[in-house]
């Protein structure tokens, strides 16, 4: 697949660090044009540094609840690499509360990201990637929790249930345009997330990192977290010519976590 991708426009939401940032690194590699979009400054700069000033575009500022955020950064990204001709929804956000608990302030920030930030930037980009045709990519990036059900994250499994759904629905809308949208949905992955949440839970519990770590192991079957570069090997196959065929899927990567009939 090497050089797949050259000189195609991808913008990549969430970009800064764990999977879009995998997923960034996996294009590139792959000749593509990469606007690294986010809302924190620094790991976008850093990354764009990283990969290279002529291929990569570090656009801060860039928050998918915002419509014009996303404008104003679409026009940016058009004026340093033209229209975009793929589209990857990374953005997200992942808090956890016993339904009880959860707050309708909380519920409308997760929608808001996960699921309503996924319709922003895609009406946003939709002419630029209709106008490409054939070859044109949306993949969004939802989860396990889009295709099963998980305690004391509902308001996450709603959003990603939702992002599946929009999937299939907007795939079989653009079939005729050339134009495939596909969900790739990790399992537990090796990202600062999961960093995060072990730590909370040793904080809470007084539980040891390597017990916190196994409540995430035990969901896979192998026994073990995903690796970002397993999800973004994903993403890149999905957008390479070799998947053209591949539309309205929800792709687990997840070690048989969840089998999909």
């Amino acid at each position: 697949m090497a050089g797949s991708l050259e000189n195609r426009h991808v913008l990549v939401t969430g970009a800064g660090s764990g999977i879009g940032a995998a997923i960034a690194r996996r294009l590139s590699g792959e000749g593509a044009l990469l606007t690294l979009a986010g809302r924190r400054a620094e790991p976008l700069e850093a990354l764009a540094q990283e990969l290279g000033a002529d291929n990569a575009f570090a656009l801060s500022g860039f928050d998918v609840t915002n419509i014009g955020a996303i404008a104003v950064g679409l026009e940016k990204a058009r004026a340093k690499f033209g229209p975009v001709s793929i589209l990857v929804n990374n953005a997200g956000e992942a808090p956890s509360a016993p339904f009880e608990k959860t707050e309708l302030d909380l519920w409308e920030k997760v929608i808001g990201v996960d699921l309503t930030g996924v319709f922003h930037v895609t009406k946003a980009a939709l002419a630029d990637l209709k106008a490409f045709g054939k070859g044109a990519r949306i993949v969004n990036i939802a989860s396990t929790a889009g295709l099963t059900g998980y305690a004391y994250v509902s308001a996450y499994c709603a959003a990603k249930h939702g992002v599946v759904g929009l999937t299939r629905a907007l795939a079989l809308e653009l079939a005729k345009s050339g134009v495939t949208v596909n969900a790739v949905c990790p399992g537990f992955t090796d990202t600062p997330i999961i960093a995060r949440s072990v730590e909370a839970i040793v904080a809470k519990t007084g539980r040891t990192a390597e017990a916190a770590l196994g409540e995430f192991t035990k969901h896979n079957p192998q026994g073990r977290l995903v690796q970002p570069d397993e999800v973004a090997d994903t993403v890149a196959w999905l957008c390479g010519p070799a998947a053209q065929s591949i539309n309205g899927q929800a792709i687990a990567v997840a070690g048989g976590e969840v089998l999909a009939g």
